[in-house]
């Protein structure tokens, strides 16, 4: 009885416990949303100290547009629980904007955070960092480690420092692929194929048990690019020989035994970094040039993600032109129909480019570009609004990202100027299709198939059954008419004659600096570049408007942005930590629950209650 009575106890105990916690985090959801609501209707900005360090700290992946739903992004951001994203001209812009802004006195790199970014996106941002510098102002960096990628963007600082248990990974470029026809082969799947290109290497995944000569060459010549790129590239901003560069990787066994396995030490000795200091040691360095925080022992620091509002802030202040340049972002795999942001949908970009043939405050276009390509009819779809736009007498230049390749270059063959990236990957001008089908697979676990038709072609694509001979000869046909609408488009565009571009085309992939040479890229350099060239053929005078186009949002996503903005501060102020509040991420998932009902037009009333 004495045992039950304690356990009961116990249990009522755990249960209040519970309850308390319950009414702990609908307190915190409460504060958040009052928080982050409060801030968003308001206009203050972040207090720039008269004297602080611009902090740039990328997180996760550097892309040219965030995708997904803007809700899901602001959760994510408080919670920290899903991918982070980076848009890169946010980047380039607060560093832009603090090269002019005398309260900045320097540029601290914090890249722990970045996973991911093509060299395209490295180029333009460390391209403003150096502006930066020859404003006069410093620039440090400082990591626990570096990847490739990071120290890229470390590189370009004046003063470069690693944790003593530190290191600097410099592995080169690689291509690599997965082949699965061994697990085809074993499941009794057919994979029919159907493509135009000598290099168009993608069905080989399917169908290889290993990389083709064609495709090994082609990508020898590309990726060897890149790694020049780079070696150049951070060699000179370390004032090294490129040659460095490369010892570093290829004596690396040799130079980290000689350093005792200290791996911080290889690193300093080679020159890829200035000291190796602690947190502690480099806040102290860079609090001699932006001055001490007294709260921290620190230096005086703005975030650049606060500081980003004020930059936004100046530009709306700035007012707009009656003439623009309107620039649009085509980021993703091209997908039919409508598509979120992530991915480029033919009518949703198709309608962006249709609503700034239509709307006299634009005299120009730049279409930015960062996609592998994808469907061949909503390619077909965009590129006729470009050929619309340039008939309409308003200049198209297509500016090339990381990658602009098949489909991606498809969109921008029709426009007045192509500018891409010296290390740009674009090409791959070919066309293919791919059928599955499982009739063997079925039939291993005693399903066939058997009936008739009344065509030819009735049933014929069906996956249950082998491809007929006639769906055959005519997808191959299909095919075979896309690839020369596609080298006779591109022979219009370039001026050239169809025999020329199909012995650039086959599926190619090509740099930038190589399609240029080769004649299907007008002109090497970056979206500025690009945004000044289109203004110039539009005849548009100095002073002219930049406008980033942006998709039309929902009242949800416009709240959801404000969240983003403000619900980061917001949680700062409540928990300094995540730490301290388990749970979180699931009570914030009901925010969006409240939203979404709203959203249908619900009504959704918020309480706190309490009952004893």
């Amino acid at each position: 009885m004495g045992l039950m009575r304690a356990l009961g106890s116990l249990l009522k105990g755990l249960l209040y416990a519970l309850d308390g916690l319950r009414k702990v985090l609908h307190l915190v959801l409460l504060l958040v949303i009052f928080g982050a609501l409060l801030a968003a209707s308001h206009t203050t900005l972040p207090i720039v100290p008269h004297s602080a360090a611009l902090e740039l700290a990328p997180m996760g992946s550097i892309v040219e547009e965030e995708s997904g739903d803007p809700l899901d992004r602001a959760l994510s951001d408080v919670t920290g629980e899903d991918e982070q994203e980076t848009r890169l001209r946010d980047l380039i812009d607060v560093v832009d904007h603090a090269r002019d802004d005398d309260r900045i006195r320097a540029l601290v790199l914090n890249l722990d955070g970045l996973d991911h970014a093509g060299l395209p996106a490295l180029q333009d941002l460390a391209r403003s960092i150096r502006w930066f510098r020859e404003s006069g102002k410093k620039v440090y960096a400082h990591g626990l480690m570096f990847t490739q990628r990071q120290y890229y963007l470390a590189a370009q600082a004046d003063e470069v420092y690693l944790d003593p248990f530190g290191f600097v990974l410099l592995d080169g470029y690689s291509y690599y692929r997965s082949y699965v026809r061994g697990t085809v082969d074993k499941l009794a799947v057919d994979i029919n194929v159907f493509k135009v290109g000598t290099n168009k290497s993608y069905p080989d995944t399917w169908t290889r048990s290993d990389m083709s000569n064609e495709d090994r060459e082609n990508a020898k010549v590309w990726v060897g690019a890149l790694w020049d790129s780079f070696k150049t590239d951070v060699a000179t901003a370390r004032k090294l020989e490129p040659k460095l560069i490369q010892a570093y990787t290829d004596e690396a066994v040799a130079g980290v035994r000689a350093a005792g396995g200290d791996l911080a030490q290889y690193a300093l000795a080679r020159g890829l970094v200035d000291g190796l200091k602690t947190r502690e040691e480099f806040e102290k360095i860079v609090a001699g040039v932006a001055g001490e925080d007294e709260d921290t022992g620190g230096y005086k620091a703005v975030d650049w993600r606060s500081y980003l509002s004020v930059v936004r802030s100046d530009e709306a202040l700035a007012g707009s032109e009656d003439q623009n340049v309107g620039v649009i972002i085509a980021s993703g795999e091209i997908l039919d129909g409508e598509q979120p942001p992530g991915f480029i949908g033919g009518d949703t970009l198709a309608a962006q480019l249709r609503d700034l043939r239509d709307d006299d405050d634009y005299s120009a276009v730049v279409l930015r570009i960062d996609s592998p390509g994808g469907s061949i009819m909503a390619s077909e779809v965009i590129r006729r609004e470009v050929e619309a736009l340039t008939a309409a007498g308003k200049p198209v230049v297509a500016s090339m990202g990381t990658v602009a390749a098949s489909g991606g270059y498809y969109i921008a063959m029709n426009a007045d100027r192509i500018i891409a990236a010296p290390t740009t990957i674009t090409g791959s001008i070919g066309v293919f299709a791919i059928i599955p089908t499982f009739q063997r697979t079925l039939a291993k676990i005693g399903i066939t198939n058997d009936g008739f038709g009344t065509t030819d072609l009735a049933g014929a694509t069906d996956l249950d059954r082998e491809l007929g001979d006639e769906a055959r000869q005519i997808l191959q046909a299909s095919v075979e008419n896309s690839y020369r609408a596609f080298v006779d488009g591109v022979a219009r565009a370039r001026g050239r004659r169809p025999e020329e571009i199909d012995s650039l085309a086959q599926g190619r992939v090509w740099t930038g600096a190589d399609a240029q040479a080769a004649g299907i890229v007008d002109e090497l350099g970056d979206i500025d570049e690009a945004i000044a060239a289109a203004a110039k053929l539009a005849g548009l005078k100095e002073g002219y408007g930049v406008v980033w186009i942006k998709r039309e949002m929902s009242w949800r996503d416009v709240i959801a942005m404000r969240l983003r903005a403000a619900a980061a501060w917001t949680v700062r102020l409540i928990a300094p930590r995540r730490a301290q509040l388990p749970g979180l991420g699931s009570a914030l998932a009901e925010v969006r629950g409240y939203l979404e009902l709203a959203a249908k037009g619900r009504p959704v009333y918020l309480c706190n209650c309490r009952v004893d």
